[in-house]
């Protein structure tokens, strides 16, 4: 079983428990003041947790198709997500090197909410959203032309830009707050996905992809920018 779908299940049930039960929500949510008390554990155990339903499928859904990236064709499955990139980088340490970024991700992504909170007695986070972001990230830097978009919306863009887009927007949604959502942590994933996989390429596997990346691009055409169907 592939550590994309590990991630997913053991999410899955922790998430799905804490929906009825309130002291396990409590004790595993993103909350600044008990962190100052010493409980850093809930740098990362606050994206084992999801506000509903929506929130959790939604985020497992993005991980899964970036994560393991699963293609069914004549010949039998093909792999294309991050997950199986960094197996063919970086060889039989390439689950420990995803699960790394994965779990570093839910971290770091919270670090600026945490200076910004950390006094703030009412303020509190949960999700998984700033590792799977970090995932994206990962992928579009492995292929940048890739077509991304919205959920039912049958017009894809290319992936650079796609996450162009996405960083710009929670950028404003960001500094204009009241959505209840956490776009901080989405920002700060992304960045640190990028950030940790072109770090772990030129140190563990002398893969240029930066240079790989803006090839792509330089030699793309048109209809690789919209694509409908």
């Amino acid at each position: 079983m592939s550590t994309t779908l590990i991630i997913i299940i053991i999410t899955s049930i922790i998430s799905f428990t804490a929906f009825g039960n309130h002291r396990i929500l409590n004790d595993l949510i993103f909350y600044p003041p008990a962190i100052q008390r010493g409980q850093w554990y809930r740098f990362f155990s606050c994206g084992l947790i999801h506000a509903d339903m929506g929130h959790l499928i939604f985020n497992m859904f993005t991980l899964y198709i970036f994560g393991e990236g699963r293609i069914n064709t004549p010949a039998g499955p093909v792999y294309l997500g991050v997950e199986y990139k960094f197996i063919e980088l970086f060889g039989k340490y390439g689950n420990l090197v995803y699960l790394g970024m994965y779990l570093l991700a839910l971290g770091v992504c919270l670090l600026p909410t945490y200076a910004k909170n950390k006094d703030n007695y009412h303020y509190r986070s949960l999700g998984a959203s700033g590792a799977v972001s970090a995932v994206v990230f990962a992928s579009i830097l492995f292929r940048p032309l890739m077509g991304m978009g919205l959920f039912f919306i049958p017009v894809y863009i290319a992936g650079f830009l796609f996450g162009i887009i996405y960083l710009v927007v929670s950028s404003i949604m960001d500094r204009k707050g009241g959505d209840h959502i956490n776009h901080s942590a989405h920002i700060y994933g992304a960045v640190f996905g990028i950030g940790f996989t072109v770090l772990l390429c030129k140190i563990m596997g002398n893969y240029p992809v930066l240079r790989l990346f803006f090839d792509e691009i330089r030699n793309m055409s048109l209809t690789d920018l919209v694509q409908f169907g």
